[in-house]
């Protein structure tokens, strides 16, 4: 297989024999799947195998390294530990184990040797024989080998270059080869042919899907429309969509044409409350609209609410896709390191770097332009419609967000595929072009639906307790955007995946318009292999990475009764009351306003039904509209009974909005999604025991150990007051509270009930001894809202009060005998 000298070694093509070998080593992969301790997919082939490798583990894992034998296939890149169990043959297959990575998901390998890095292609030779194996992937991960002494060097070298030659930067062609090296065997076929889909979750592909939507939210005058059953008002649009009852479907035919490629106005979910969320792309301005169109345009927009529509308008505020690709680059360039070329931003200036990113800026945008409808939705008796250019990216994110905001059920695992299934995969987000699987065109490229993830996560780390829901399951759907195996991601709209699943092609005549026509090679076992849902989780991983999907969560409280389609049985007193019947208002940069072009059919003159103008209170006139909104929700709905201080952090109506916080301090970073390994392998390149510690973790196990010893300090001078002070605690020397922002430098403790008597704070000296004084005679009013840079009040609720208050200038205090602990 080798030749050259010691230092340089090359590939040769394979002998004849060898090639016979591997085909009849396929056909055992099929009937037994079990090749050296390795299950194998039906008609899967052992391409190369390496003994005695360790892998590294990350975080997740453990840490530390574990042995066992690298696999290489024409599929993924696996390693078997030594001491895994042997596999059943007869449990269903599983794509990737748990140490397992598909040769689509690597984007570039990296070979360590003596001193030296080295980035493999597959027109590579290599000098040395590697030491260490590194792939980096295109979700995020870096998976390190290392190549024990005794692994024989041929192995090294032969794996090495088979994973190289193997892998390829996906372009067009190789995705269709990759799918069919997966799924392409007749054993596979069959058994996706017969997988059961998941009825637990709303697929919304007929009408009774979407007829079970309208009656769980409780949206009542509205119906399923079949009008775009065969695509042809709009190819983007699903086949089914929901539209008032009062309009037919031949009058909705004539409003197509006034929107951007055919997407209407049309419902996407109910309030309790009783407000609609609509979603709809721009207006078409030259258009001749008709008495008879604006009529159904009106019906349409307004739906089953006369008073009041708001336009929240999405391209003003919130990034382009291309900003969306950019700071993403950027992201991935931070945090995924490359020992390749030895190129590291130093540590202090990781932060400014990420901030220059954007990526964090771009999902607090997303974030409170989210909140903003929330909250408008929240005031009953409206219309809120997302207008979007194409109404294919953004709003996509922002009716997603609303709705795991406002409602419980898009919380859980099933309700959360459920919504995504409705909002990104049937509203016709462009997955296949947004992902770029194919690479041929890198103009569209931008990970859209990957900051929704991003967002959704920031919510989970803030409202822990509200989601079903984990992070790990955040994570799996984010791994699984990048394999290109799935249907979910690799089309554009329902109408592209039909045409696939189907083998149907479409026919134009003026007569019939468009309609479905069959190939004539086209046959009950098409040459494309079957391409499985991305919600089949058992297909994708083990069930104890499955079972860590969820977590469990009070139950959800059923809605109450509808009265006039309305939950609010206690109306908002800052709700828009004064509205005219039939005010259309635009929501833009968190303001309200009425602009004359807003609605196309009535800037002209001959419509005289709209008004220019909402009259409101004198007092409001320098208040934007929205923030007031916002400000009244935060101050409002407090029982009687809470003092001020033990203002609960949620809200206390499980159909409330989670609204987050939004400040730098509280928006955090994606750690176990953006920086899972790329640390560990910039930093250590050689092996450590299990046992051994990571730098990190023995800083904080010292800093545990001084709040410890901080901890006893405190409790000793609470059994033995040496002193107290009377006199009242002065706000300006408080070096723990920043007066021009409410922003603390540690966590908040826990809001005790007035009935029980509080701990006296610790008063600490200049001499670093410790003692003990008399609570602050009078405490400066708290506010309801504060921010902390360290920590979080869900992670503090079992501390006691640790808060720290310094001495005030005039106290003296006597030296205390006791421990002391030096800074």
């Amino acid at each position: 297989m080798l030749t050259g000298s010691k230092t340089t070694f090359k590939v040769r093509q394979m002998l004849p024999d060898i090639k016979e070998r591997m085909l009849s080593q396929s056909g055992v992969n099929a009937r037994s799947r079990d090749v050296f301790g390795l299950r194998c997919l039906p008609g899967e082939c052992v391409l190369q195998r390496a003994v005695m490798v360790r892998k590294k583990l990350s975080a997740r894992e453990g840490r530390g390294w574990v042995s066992g034998t690298l696999f290489c296939t024409h599929f993924r890149v696996a390693f078997v530990p030594q001491d895994s169990p042997k596999p059943d043959d007869n449990a269903d297959p599983v794509l990737l184990g748990d140490h397992d990575v598909a040769l689509a998901s690597i984007e570039k390998v990296v070979v360590v040797g003596p001193n030296r890095t080295k980035l493999v292609t597959p027109n590579s030779s290599l000098k040395f024989t590697p030491e260490e194996l590194v792939l980096y992937c295109r979700d995020l991960r870096v998976i390190c080998f290392l190549f024990d002494r005794l692994t024989p060097d041929p192995q090294v070298l032969e794996i090495t270059y088979t994973i190289a030659k193997t892998y390829q930067p996906l372009k067009p062609g190789s995705v269709l080869s990759f799918q069919n090296a997966a799924l392409g065997s007749v054993e596979m076929k069959q058994f996706l042919s017969n997988r059961p889909r998941n009825a637990h979750m709303n697929w919304y592909e007929s009408v009774s899907d979407w007829e079970q939507e309208l009656e769980r939210c409780g949206a009542t005058g509205w119906r399923v429309s079949s009008v775009n059953d065969r695509f042809e008002m709009s190819t983007s649009l699903p086949r089914f969509i929901v539209v008032p009852q009062k309009v037919l479907d031949t009058e909705l035919k004539k409003s197509f044409a006034h929107f951007n490629e055919g997407r209407i106005p049309r419902w996407c979910w109910r309030h309790p409350r009783g407000s609609d969320l609509l979603r709809m792309a721009s207006f078409q301005n030259n258009i001749y609209h008709e008495k008879d169109d604006i009529r159904n345009l009106e019906l349409i927009l307004f739906g089953c609410q006369s008073s009041l529509c708001v336009v929240v308008e999405l391209g003003e505020e919130l990034p382009s896709h291309a900003d969306i690709q950019l700071a993403h680059s950027r992201l991935r360039a931070l945090c995924l390191g490359d020992i390749s070329t030895s190129v590291s931003v130093p540590d202090d200036k990781w932060l400014s770097t990420l901030e220059s990113t954007h990526w964090l800026d771009y999902t607090r945008s997303c974030l409170r332009k989210a909140s903003e409808v929330a909250c408008l939705l929240r005031g009953g008796h409206l219309t809120v419609a997302l207008q979007e250019a194409d109404d294919r990216d953004m709003s996509c994110v922002i009716s997603s967000l609303v709705q795991v905001m406002c409602d419980p059920h898009c919380r859980t695992q099933h309700g959360f595929q459920s919504l995504v299934q409705k909002e990104w995969i049937m509203a016709g987000h462009r997955f296949n072009s947004r992902i770029n699987y194919h690479r041929d065109n890198d103009k569209e490229e931008a990970p859209v639906f990957l900051l929704f993830l991003d967002c959704v996560w920031q919510l989970l780390s803030q409202y822990p307790s509200r989601f079903q829901l984990t992070g790990d399951f955040l994570l799996a759907l984010h791994d699984s955007v990048h394999l290109p195996l799935f249907s979910s991601f690799l089309a554009n709209c329902q109408r592209e995946r039909c045409k696939r699943s189907q083998n149907l092609g479409q026919s134009y005549t003026p007569v019939n318009g468009w309609r479905d026509m069959l190939h004539p090679d086209s046959s009950s076992d098409p040459s494309d292999p079957p391409l499985p849902p991305v919600w089949d989780w058992a297909l994708q991983y083990s069930k104890p990475r499955r079972d860590r999907f969820t977590q469990p969560v009070p139950p959800i409280p059923a809605l109450q009764p509808l009265l006039n389609g309305n939950l609010n049985t206690n109306p908002d007193t800052h709700r828009l009351t004064d509205t005219i019947p039939g005010s259309v208002f635009l929501l833009s940069r968190g303001t309200f306003s009425c602009p004359a072009n807003l609605l196309p059919w009535r800037s002209s003159s001959s419509s005289g039904v709209y008004k220019k103008s909402h009259r409101r209170a004198a007092s409001s006139e320098n208040v934007p509209g929205l923030e007031r909104l916002l400000k009244a929700w935060a101050l409002a709905d407090i029982p009687s009974g809470f003092p001020s201080t033990s203002r609960p952090q949620g809200p206390l109506d499980p159909y409330e909005p989670l609204l987050p916080l939004l400040m730098g301090p509280c928006m955090g970073l994606w750690r176990e999604c953006y920086l899972r390994g790329a640390l560990h392998a910039q930093a250590f390149s050689h092996p450590i025991s299990a046992n051994h510690l990571h730098p990190v973790e023995r800083l904080a196990r010292e800093v545990q150990q001084l709040k410890d010893k901080l901890a006893e300090v405190s409790t000793c001078t609470d059994s033995n007051p040496t002193i107290k002070i009377n006199n009242p605690r002065r706000t300006d020397t408080n070096l723990n509270q920043n007066t021009n922002n409410g922003t603390f430098l540690f966590p908040a403790p826990r809001p005790q009930s007035a009935t029980m008597p509080r701990s006296a704070p610790p008063v600490t000296s200049t001499n670093h001894h410790t003692s003990r004084g008399a609570p602050p005679s009078s405490a400066p009013p708290s506010s309801n809202k504060h921010t902390f840079l360290f920590g979080h009040t869900a992670v503090t609720e079992a501390r006691p009060d640790q808060r720290h208050y310094p001495a005030p200038n005039n106290a003296k205090l006597p030296k205390n005998n006791g421990s002391s602990v030096v800074s």
